[in-house]
């Protein structure tokens, strides 16, 4: 049999093995009369007994054998009383189980479907349906062949039964009539079809070029577009500009469709820089940001308790621990204990750890409940190893649920606060507007507020400008340490970074240290000196392996030097093809055991089990392991994380890539024993100084840069930060 050869395969189905509510996948098997069949694919809304015509490939499953594939189907409604008694006994339709189908097909035959739908109040002649029963199950099977002929009637706009099922659920019965009357409905983000699919099919419709529905539409898509850019709102001049240029519709006509979204709520509008400056918000980041500014607001007019002489208590840490306090740490200290909030910054090596543990100590011999928390799980894994206190994801703090949409619902808020007096937070140039609006929901009165992070390292990915807008604001009790201590001076790399962040350029020419300039121009000689430091010269002179203290760190995803292209060389220098050795083809890249892995999506899903038999799910955004197991038979893969194990299925793995080389932007809150980065010609809106800073940040022991100095020189002199558009400062000053 030719594996891409199509076959149509027409039947009854005669029973459903499994069915993923939440995207339609199916596994059935057909009856044809001749034989049974199995089938797998998106079959959204078929039932048991349904006629069906599906088409697809024959593919050969390890446990299942011979199972079509899917790709197109189509069904009609069961037409004999025979097949109306399968698929009502089969639960179909809420209310009608096995035996009261057989009453129902007894008593109706054939026309069995037609009165449950169209006469339901001829079901009451049953014992057992009442008139609101019988109107309760003619409503379900509406619903059920609702959705039936939505896909079919939408196939048109080549919406998949998948995208379908999306559209059902948000829209339910009448999904049809009102994409006929405003297609860029679908644009909403639980449908997720997109503007642009939206306006091809607004055109197929035929509907008018500056209808105000495309107006709308057009608006939100540049505003949800510029939230991935980092801002969580847009000055209005800037939006209509855009919106005119990206639409082809007249500025005025433009203008008019704004000022109803702000007058009916489906926008907010506020001024900043003194009323000068008109801004456009989602309602979510306004809504966001104006209740995190009334919370620290509130938190400054309430401090809580002060604790006593605290000078005498940092004298007894001193001596305790025969350690000196400089004045910045000691101010920082008392700033924490009297004024109930501190934002304590600084860059590597000036002391924001131990001036973090004489508060914790403090704050516990005081008798006060701390908990610790970082964005990252492994920011959060390595605040518990320097503090000695256990820290947790602030997901996992708020205790996290997570909608079938993959959004999330936090058991913490207001009717639900923290159980503790001070909380503190680290990475917090991690933290974005929406994820500060549920720390702050989640904040109980007369808690401390501890914030650390480096502000000059890149702000979060997600929009808002959280940690800059709290510094810039001047309202919040800031310190930022900058004194580098005696034992960090000996590192090139905390001294280097001090000096890219200070725009000077670093010092390349020591040897014996731990930052080191290896020179080499083409991308060629760049990429094979790479392979050369991680499969023989560091592991030789350190003992380091690229599986677990290496990491290649490149400014881009995509060139000749970015992680697509370096992760399939030093696959291949390292981890090459070998008869021992398990791969599967995932997304045209191949995954095999023993590569070094990143998950690229949060999957709340995947289970794992750590040492000590504790057993768990989720993996998230960033974590990085080894994949140990590709098993085909029973299609589950194994990756070993630092403290875990997980099972994926073939599904799941579709989310994970190589990890030998990721983005500097991914690296957040990571730190590498050894990291090397590639100095090459990249895009100029990726050359700039915290960029760079960020990835020397990330090293511990050892920093190699590897090729061109030129390259090294034009980010350290760019420090042109990238603008973000943000109200959490204008409204934090506000009123005061």
């Amino acid at each position: 049999m030719n594996n891409n050869e199509t076959f149509e395969v027409i039947g009854n189905i005669d029973n459903i093995i499994y069915r993923n509510d939440s995207n339609g996948y199916t596994v059935l098997n057909i009856d044809t009369g001749e034989k049974i069949i199995s089938a797998v694919g998106i079959m959204p809304g078929v039932g048991v007994g349904d006629e069906i015509k599906a088409t697809g490939v024959f593919k050969t499953h390890p446990n299942y054998g011979n199972q079509l594939s899917v790709n197109f189907f189509e069904r009609c409604q069961p037409k004999t009383s025979a097949a109306i008694l399968k698929y009502l006994s089969s639960r179909a339709i809420k209310g009608i189980g096995a035996r009261m189908a057989a009453k129902i097909v007894r008593e109706f035959g054939d026309e069995t479907l037609e009165i449950i739908e169209n006469y339901p109040e001829r079901l009451t002649v049953i014992s057992g349906i009442t008139l609101e029963k019988a109107k309760a199950m003619s409503e379900e099977l509406k619903k059920s062949f609702g959705f039936r002929e939505l896909l079919i009637k939408l196939e048109k706009y080549n919406i998949t039964p998948e995208e379908c099922v999306r559209i059902w659920k948000h829209l339910g019965i009448n999904a049809e009539k009102m994409i006929e009357e405003n297609p860029y409905i679908l644009c909403d983000e639980e449908i997720n079809i997109g503007f642009v699919r939206a306006d091809k099919i607004a055109v197929m419709q035929e509907k008018a070029f500056d209808s105000d529905f495309r107006i709308r539409a057009a608006i939100v898509h540049i505003l949800n577009h510029n939230t991935a850019n980092g801002h969580t709102c847009l000055p209005k001049e800037k939006l209509l500009e855009t919106c005119v240029k990206f639409s082809g519709i007249e500025s005025e006509k433009v203008n008019d469709v704004l000022e109803k979204m702000v007058s009916d709520a489906s926008l907010f509008n506020d001024f900043q820089d003194n009323a000068s400056k008109e801004f456009i918000f989602l309602p979510i980041y306004h809504r966001v940001e104006t209740y995190a500014a009334a919370r620290l607001q509130m938190l400054l007019r309430f401090p809580p308790q002060i604790i006593s002489d605290i000078e005498g208590k940092i004298r007894e840490i001193e001596d305790n621990e025969h350690i000196e306090y400089a004045d910045l740490q000691k101010e920082a200290i008392n700033k924490a204990l009297t004024k109930g909030i501190l934002i304590l910054t600084g860059g590597p090596g000036t002391g924001k750890t131990t001036t973090l543990n004489a508060i914790i100590k403090i704050l516990k011999a005081n008798g006060e409940k701390v908990l610790l928390a970082a964005p990252t799980g492994r920011a959060a894994q390595r605040m518990s190893e320097l503090t000695g206190c256990e820290a947790k994801t602030i997901h996992r703090l708020l205790e996290v649920e997570w909608t079938e949409n993959e959004r999330p619902v936090f058991k913490r808020n207001e009717q639900n606060t923290l159980a503790c007096d001070a909380l503190i937070l680290d990475e917090v140039s991690m933290v974005d507007s929406v994820l500060l609006d549920s720390v702050m929901r989640a904040f109980p009165l007369g808690c401390r507020l501890i914030l650390v992070g480096d502000s000059d390292q890149l702000p979060s990915v997600g929009a808002g400008n959280v940690l800059g807008d709290l510094i810039d604001s001047k309202l919040l009790p800031t310190v930022t340490l900058n004194k580098i201590f005696r034992q960090s001076r000996q590192s090139l790399i905390i001294t280097n970074a001090h000096k890219i962040n200070k725009g000077e350029m670093p010092v390349i020419d020591v040897k014996n240290n731990d930052f080191f300039f290896l020179k080499c121009s083409s991308p060629n000689v760049i990429l094979n000196t790479i392979i050369e430091l991680c499969t023989n010269r560091l592991p030789k002179t350190y003992g380091y392996s690229l599986s677990d203290e290496i990491q290649i760190l490149t400014p881009s995803r995509k060139g000749e030097l970015g992680t697509a292209e370096l992760n399939i060389a030093l696959q291949e220098a390292v981890n090459p093809p070998s008869p021992n050795k398990t791969e599967i083809a995932v997304n045209q890249r191949v995954l095999r055991e023993g590569d070094k892995v990143m998950q690229y999506k949060n999957n709340y899903n995947i289970p794992w089990t750590r040492k000590d038999g504790v057993t768990g799910e989720g993996v998230f955004n960033g974590d990085i392991g080894i994949l140990t197991e590709i098993n085909k038979l029973n299609r589950k893969v194994k990756i070993r994380f630092e403290d875990k194990e997980a099972t994926y299925t073939f599904d799941d793995i579709i989310d994970v890539d190589l990890a030998y080389c990721s983005t500097i932007h991914k690296s957040q809150g990571n730190e590498f024993e050894a990291v090397i980065i590639p100095m090459h010609n990249n895009p100029p809106q990726l050359l700039y100084r915290n960029l760079l800073y960020t990835a020397v940040t990330r090293a511990k022991k050892l920093l190699i840069l590897v090729g061109k100095p030129e390259i090294m020189e034009r980010m350290v002199i760019n420090n042109k930060r990238t603008l973000r558009y943000s109200g959490l400062k204008e409204f934090l000053t506000r009123g005061t």
